[in-house]
């Protein structure tokens, strides 16, 4: 999923297409095989992989990525307990200061080198949201971990199909 053409470069042969594409396609599978072994949401690793894509893809920017994902996880978490606090007395009402506060924070991280990757801050915040999960330390490490998987299967397929592709 890594080894793309540059528009102006010449296309891979058919084979080494294939391969690349084979590369890919069995890393994602035993991600997801994983994933789904222990437990895990296998769409929250898939949550990980695209975090990979958002940045470089050295081991030290796909850390990065999945630091900014994890902490988008845990603003999720924040975000989930202050809707808690506010919904009885805000009702739907409360989603609109909270959102702001959140999107306040994420969109200022912009300007934090080199955690400045807001994509993957939403991505956590997306992956914590849509895990339905209460907000605690047990959720976190369960939708950090599987994350981490997939930015780790992500990184680990890009290098192989770095290694074909020379």
């Amino acid at each position: 999923m890594a080894a793309q053409t540059e528009p102006t470069g010449r296309a891979p042969s058919a084979w080494k297409f294939n391969l690349l594409t084979l590369v890919a396609a069995t890393t994602a599978a035993v991600a997801a095989t994983t994933s789904a072994s222990v437990g895990w949401p296998v769409w929250a690793m898939f949550m990980g992989w695209v975090a990979f894509f958002t940045r470089g893809h050295t081991a030290r920017e796909a850390l990065t990525s999945y630091i900014c994902l994890a902490v988008g996880i845990a603003i999720g978490m924040a975000a989930a307990l202050a809707l808690r606090a506010l919904m009885p007395a805000m009702g739907a009402l409360a989603f609109g200061p909270v959102v702001f506060v959140v999107a306040m924070i994420v969109v200022s991280l912009r300007a934090t080198a080199p955690v400045n990757n807001v994509p993957a801050y939403f991505l956590g915040l997306i992956t914590f949201f849509a895990a339905h999960l209460e907000p605690g330390w047990l959720a976190f490490c369960e939708l950090a971990g599987v994350a981490g998987l997939g930015c780790a299967a992500a990184w680990a397929a890009h290098r192989l199909q770095g290694a074909i592709g020379r």
